[in-house]
């Protein structure tokens, strides 16, 4: 993919921030231009040695309204890109896209009583944008976070889960969000062990949630795994839970980097 000179700017590194081995976090300058809707992502560029220029699609973790943005990455093992990524430093530059891009965001559904954001792993990201704008809290009478990783390790942000309830501009409001830390690959006190497919299937998320999932009242957002998503679909679809298309309302919603 090339991308002309005009159409992205150069953003110094802030902070960069290793959470395991294979997870880092990224915070950089914003340009003032730059706006996005919570739930959208960007097009980031990094020069290699060659001077070429490779381009991926990560999405925004922090909020429209603030004057810096955060990523959330995975290494992937020699992969032309988070390679080249997850050797930058602070005061490091990286290339942003003018423009965002994305449908992961709220007005994919004009109604619904309950959200439900399930991701896995470095999906979790839209949903960290999604939950910092006020606009969820207001339109939502309740809000589940799943977030489902491999190990408790693996669980990132989970400082910034824990104080979003309490930021004074909710005003209470708060405590519409139910979190529910997922882990696949060990046992943890206080976090549900398994997919979230077999979760949603055996009824256990449901009542771990104390809430539902129905045609009516619930509306899903899905982001992570392209399997999971896939999958999970499918499950939702036999309960008649369907995706939200142009052309026909639905109620669960997904994101296509490209």
């Amino acid at each position: 993919m090339t991308v002309s000179e005009e159409k992205f700017t150069r953003q110094r590194l802030l902070e960069v921030q290793t959470l395991t081995p294979s997870l880092f976090t990224l915070r950089t300058m914003r340009d003032p231009g730059f706006r996005f809707t919570a739930g959208q992502f960007a097009r980031l560029g990094v020069r290699k040695p060659s001077g070429s220029i490779v381009w991926r699609a990560y999405s925004m973790v922090s909020a429209p309204h603030d004057e810096f943005l955060d990523f959330f990455s995975i290494v992937v093992p020699d992969g032309e890109f988070t390679s080249e990524l997850s050797r930058l430093e602070p005061g490091g530059e990286l290339l942003i896209d003018k423009q965002a891009f994305g449908f992961l965001t709220l007005d994919r559904f004009p109604d619904g009583r309950d959200l439900w954001l399930l991701a896995t792993g470095t999906g979790l990201a839209p949903f960290l944008s999604i939950l910092q704008d006020f606009e969820v809290w207001q339109r939502f009478e309740r809000i589940v976070l799943v977030y489902s990783a491999r190990t408790e390790s693996e669980l990132a942000y989970q400082q910034l889960i824990r104080e979003l309830p309490e930021r004074e501009y909710l005003e209470g409001l708060g405590s519409k969000l139910t979190y529910l830390p997922v882990v696949t690959r060990e046992q943890v006190s206080g976090t549900l062990n398994g997919r979230i497919t077999k979760l949603i299937e055996t009824g256990e998320l449901e009542r771990a949630a104390d809430l539902k999932l129905e045609p009516e009242h619930s509306r899903i957002m899905l982001c992570g795994n392209p399997q999971m998503i896939e999958d999970t679909r499918q499950v939702l679809k036999s309960r008649d839970l369907n995706l939200a298309l142009t052309r026909r309302p639905g109620q669960v919603a997904v994101e296509n980097y490209w």
